[in-house]
């Protein structure tokens, strides 16, 4: 976190767009480094499965979501990228920062990861059904050309329906400059964070059986590599 600054947090300052596999766990960290407090993301209800409910009927009542943003004032990844729209105007003040991706290369990752066979079947049990079933990130076919096409039309209309200087299109790979002069902050004096890439949620999902593990050793594993993510960044 930037030294001799401090950031007044008044519910949800930040919208993160982007779908699932476009860098969202490095810039969860990089928010929480920047100070805006805790980061929603889908290790959050992972973690918190008790929210399940409030996202569950979200569309229908927006205002179920407003208890999380006293304690979370990011919000990005699934389920919250699914209401990315409903939060851009529930908080007009929020800053809207949509991560980038190659489109193929995203396609490939997603595959190999999330949209696993054993990682959607695990997103499909209780308790997360629910949520997962009301907010589907990917829409409702996995093909490769679907997906892709699905992914240039949702970035498309963040483009369309976020005003430009409310809006950052980004990539992990661009660093602190633009992420910290669209937020108004300082540039912290440490790297910036490069979490959570294929090869680690592969090597995670490999050492776990999904299928097999209960919730509560899921969550577990959860914790510990979230541990394992954020104990580099903290020693540099």
């Amino acid at each position: 976190m930037a030294d001799n600054w401090e950031i007044v947090l008044m519910a949800l300052q930040i919208v993160g767009a982007a779908l699932p596999r476009t860098g969202t766990l490095s810039l969860k960290f990089a928010l929480e480094m920047l100070g805006f407090g805790k980061c929603y993301h889908m290790s959050e209800l992972i973690l918190h499965p008790e929210h399940r409910w409030r996202w569950t009927f979200a569309r229908m009542k927006p205002a179920l979501l407003d208890p999380l943003w006293d304690e979370y004032h990011a919000a990005l990844d699934a389920p919250a990228c699914a209401q990315w729209s409903t939060l851009a105007q529930r908080f007009p003040d929020a800053k809207v920062i949509l991560t980038r991706r190659d489109p193929a290369r995203w396609y490939e990752s997603v595959m190999e990861t999330v949209g696993s066979p054993d990682h959607v079947r695990f997103v499909l049990r209780p308790p997360l059904a629910p949520a997962a079933l009301a907010n589907p990130p990917f829409g409702l076919r996995l093909q490769k050309d679907a997906m892709i096409r699905h992914f240039e039309r949702y970035g498309q209309r963040v483009r369309r329906d976020i005003a430009p200087g409310r809006l950052l299109e980004f990539e992990a790979k661009d660093g602190w400059e633009p992420l910290c002069r669209f937020l108004g902050v300082p540039v912290p004096d440490r790297p910036f964070p490069h979490v959570n890439d294929r090869a680690a949620m592969m090597a995670v999902q490999g050492e776990m059986d999904l299928t097999r593990l209960t919730f509560a050793e899921i969550q577990q594993a959860t914790r510990a590599f979230l541990e394992s993510q954020r104990q580099p960044l903290l020693s540099r």
